[in-house]
């Protein structure tokens, strides 16, 4: 059996928790999260980050920090996970979804003046696959309109833009670490701080609204409670896995990066062939090799390569039903033609088993099996 997805877990992960439960500090905040800050700050250079329960309440703390009120409208994709909306509509913000770019499947940045109203307050952008979006136009249209950018990078641990890492392309950016992801502490995330300013406020919030982070800095002899805020400061025991992963950061990624690559170059054949079209990839980014995507000709034509790969225990994954034609979206009022591109690719996109411990042959089984179910 060839899962979508499995944790990359070895004995350091084992050791640093058995050390977190034992010797350490089980609760938030303990020595494992500052080694895990460490690492963030030697690899890429990021001074303020805060680690989170998970990338959903990154996000969260991240609307917080926006100071989204009800009424505000927010630009965001429709092709994402819902936790990306669900972040601004619990302060009562309205996302207005944009479409994707057909190539890289990102918020098209070129269609986002045209959904700006005196509504709007904020840019969702999603870095799709770990490949970062277009930011520095994004970042341009929001500096002329007054607009706070928040990069969702959940999915782009190590991805780089124009030279500069994602995560760090925007006021805020937030990052995941389930167990889904690249880096994983089972259920995780982080948000990055780029705006200094920020900080103080965002630490408040993490810790309940208090601002317990000050004692723990020896800056404050006692704490009490100045904003809102919830607990959203995840257990030691977790960074202990968080650490090791980062200890294993060039491991993970090259090992990934062989899949990715293998599954790049096997099915050029078939791109050629137009069964699917592969993965596409900016001149201007250094991806993580998060997933790998490709695209069909149609939903049914999918649907017939995900029963049959899961005959031969391989299993892919469709990826999102749009949030603009989900259940929910139909229910606010959204319409599927709002965001064609968006609708078509959610019926055509697959992605394919990618994970650290998948072998080549492993991969190559893959592309065999698509190639034999796409030219029968």
């Amino acid at each position: 059996m060839i899962p979508f997805n499995k944790a990359s877990i070895t004995d350091l992960e084992v050791k640093y928790v058995t050390d977190a439960l034992l010797n350490s500090k089980s609760s938030g905040d303990g020595p494992y999260t500052l080694k895990v800050y460490e690492e963030f700050k030697k690899r890429f250079g990021i001074e303020n980050m805060l680690l989170t329960t998970s990338g959903t309440t990154a996000l969260e703390m991240a609307a917080i920090l926006a100071d989204l009120q009800p009424g505000d409208e927010v630009i965001v994709p429709s092709f994402t996970f819902s936790s990306t909306a669900n972040s601004f509509m619990l302060r009562g913000a309205k996302p207005i979804f944009c479409d994707v770019r057909r190539d890289t499947m990102n918020m098209d940045e070129n269609l986002i003046e045209g959904l700006i109203t005196p509504k709007t307050k904020a840019i969702f952008p999603v870095d799709y696959a770990g490949i970062p979006c277009e930011m520095d136009t994004i970042n341009e249209i929001a500096k002329k309109h007054g607009l706070l950018v928040i990069e969702d990078a959940a999915q782009a641990v190590g991805s780089r833009y124009k030279g500069r890492v994602a995560g760090t392309l925007a006021p805020f950016g937030c990052y995941s670490f389930h167990e889904t992801k690249n880096y994983v502490m089972g259920e995780g995330g982080a948000i990055v701080i780029n705006d200094a300013s920020y900080l103080d406020r965002a630490e408040i919030i993490r810790e309940k609204g208090t601002n317990r982070r000050q004692v723990l800095k020896g800056m404050v002899d006692k704490y009490t409670w100045h904003d809102i805020g919830s607990s959203f400061l995840p257990s030691d025991i977790l960074a202990a896995i968080m650490y090791a992963q980062m200890q294993r950061f060039d491991e993970i990624m090259e090992k990934r990066m062989m899949v990715w690559n293998t599954y790049q170059t096997e099915l050029v054949e078939l791109e050629n062939k137009e069964k699917l079209i592969r993965q596409f990839l900016p001149d201007n980014v250094e991806h993580n090799a998060h997933m790998y995507n490709i695209i069909l000709p149609s939903d049914k034509i999918r649907t017939d390569l995900v029963a049959k790969l899961k005959e031969q225990g391989v299993y892919a994954y469709i990826c999102y039903v749009p949030l603009h034609s989900s259940p929910l979206g139909k229910k606010l009022g959204y319409r599927p033609e709002q965001c064609p591109v968006t609708e078509d690719y959610g019926e055509r996109v697959l992605r394919l088993p990618l994970y650290a411990d998948m072998t080549k042959e492993d991969a190559l089984k893959v592309v065999e099996l698509v190639r034999d179910i796409l030219t029968k």
